[in-house]
């Protein structure tokens, strides 16, 4: 019969090998070696070395020191990650392995069993073995659970938040190897309300986690939405300078028209024609210049032309903005920056046949539309995802312009079809201001 509490104690150390896996999986990205080098490792010496110790070293509790020093050192070895990091990796993998496993499970089998927990096997005291496979069990559940509440973990937990914790583990860790010490050194059954304490702090502990987690995301949130809007206020004062250039060039603009009439009106040599045609080339761009009734929005429209020219992609614009006085230039600029900026860039990746974009944009009804089309590849990704969905609908500003079409109470909406991409955008108009 005790070949069963050996197999037992085997497919154990199997799963908590796995949950150590897990952690890892969740809290370390980035590995010094191979990928598959550093993934199999830690669980590998931590499977091994929980083995000999079940089998062939008795130490009894003691144990708890070497596998909490050994998975700190194998997540610093194999990882890099930072000291409190790993500390963070034990922490949480002890905590499923012993509290919240095996001292849970041994708590609610003791009140099933009324206190009976132990049965004699070769002469030997030892937990039933329904108790053993109930904790395996508890130990799989929390290595899923735990997974999938984790896996896409990508914040770091501070170093002071790593301390609060700590302070919660020792008081887990504490209790948890009284427990643990009392029954294998001691040769103790009755352990309940040590294991009952160790349950109630080790919630506490996840409770805790859950909250440094939490704050980890909201103070990583809050440095991207500073980050984004010094990027606005960049592109935003690049746009002001632009603004300044073009009133400048526009206040001599029928100067240059004069001087052209002057050059043409002198001797007919082949240098005036050359000088004449150089002029008009020049103030070419200004003869077609388009008048949107916003002359912030006319630069950036003119901005992106030209960069839209300079990739060989047809570039249309149909827009009246005659009285939408109501949105910020940093809202125009962010709408119809990052709106064109995003239709250029997955322009360029088509042959040039296929690099056209459409911008329409004035008031319908009681709303002011914006419309930004173009063509796209239809290329779907292993994930499962197009390029545009993949890589241009989440990487480049869909986010702010989401945030400010809702400033106004509007929509930002995108869809992909017949291999092109479309961009809405609806802004309800002010009262008084909807068109009849």
């Amino acid at each position: 019969m005790m070949w069963v509490y050996n197999l037992l104690d085997i497919l154990s150390t199997i799963v908590e090998a796995t949950i150590f896996y897990v952690i890892t999986l969740c809290f370390c990205r980035t590995c010094r070696f191979q990928k598959i080098v550093s993934r199999l490792i830690p669980p590998a010496v931590f499977a091994i070395a929980v083995f000999i110790m079940s089998f062939f070293v008795d130490i009894g509790a003691y144990r708890i020191f070497v596998i909490l020093a050994l998975m700190i050192a194998l997540t610093l070895i194999c990882y890099k990650v930072s000291i409190h990091s790993a500390f963070i990796v034990m922490e949480l993998a002890y905590l499923l392995i012993v509290p919240l496993s095996e001292a849970t499970g041994i708590s609610v089998m003791s009140l099933l069993y009324q206190g009976d927990t132990m049965t004699q096997v070769d002469g030997v005291s030892i937990l039933k073995w329904q108790i053993y496979v109930f904790v395996i069990l508890l130990k799989a559940l929390y290595a899923v659970i735990v997974y999938r509440l984790l896996k896409n973990f990508k914040y770091e937990i501070q170093a002071k938040d790593t301390a609060v914790l700590s302070v919660s583990f020792v008081l887990v860790f504490a209790v948890s190897f009284a427990s643990t010490y009392g029954y294998l050194n001691l040769g103790e059954s009755n352990t309940l309300i040590l294991d009952l304490v160790t349950s109630v702090l080790s919630v506490v502990f996840i409770v805790q986690f859950l909250y440094s987690r939490n704050v980890s995301y909201l103070r990583e949130q809050e440095q991207q939405d500073k980050v984004q809007i010094a990027q606005l206020q960049q592109q935003y004062a690049y746009y002001q300078g632009k603004l300044k250039d073009e009133e400048r060039i526009r206040s001599i603009y029928h100067d240059m028209k004069n001087h052209l009439l002057v050059m043409e009106s002198r001797q007919n040599t082949e240098e005036t024609r050359q000088m004449a045609e150089t002029l008009r080339s020049q103030i070419a761009d200004y003869e077609n210049y388009v008048h949107t009734g916003n002359e912030f929005l006319d630069i950036i429209l003119k901005d992106k032309a030209e960069k839209a020219r300079e990739k060989n992609i047809d570039f249309s614009a149909f827009i009246d903005f005659s009285g939408v006085d109501f949105i910020e230039p940093l809202d125009i600029s962010t709408l119809f920056g990052n709106g064109i900026d995003n239709a250029i860039e997955a322009s360029e990746k088509l042959p040039e046949e296929q690099r056209v974009i459409l911008v329409k944009a004035g008031k319908v009804q009681d709303f002011v539309s914006i419309l930004i089309e173009n063509n796209c590849s239809d290329e779907v990704h292993t994930e499962g995802h197009t390029t545009k969905a993949d890589k241009f609908l989440h990487g480049f500003g869909i986010s702010n312009m989401k945030k400010a079409a809702e400033k106004y109470g509007g929509t930002c909406t995108t869809t992909q079809a017949n291999g092109k991409f479309t961009l809405k955008i609806l802004l309800p108009l002010p009262a008084g201001k909807a068109v009849d």
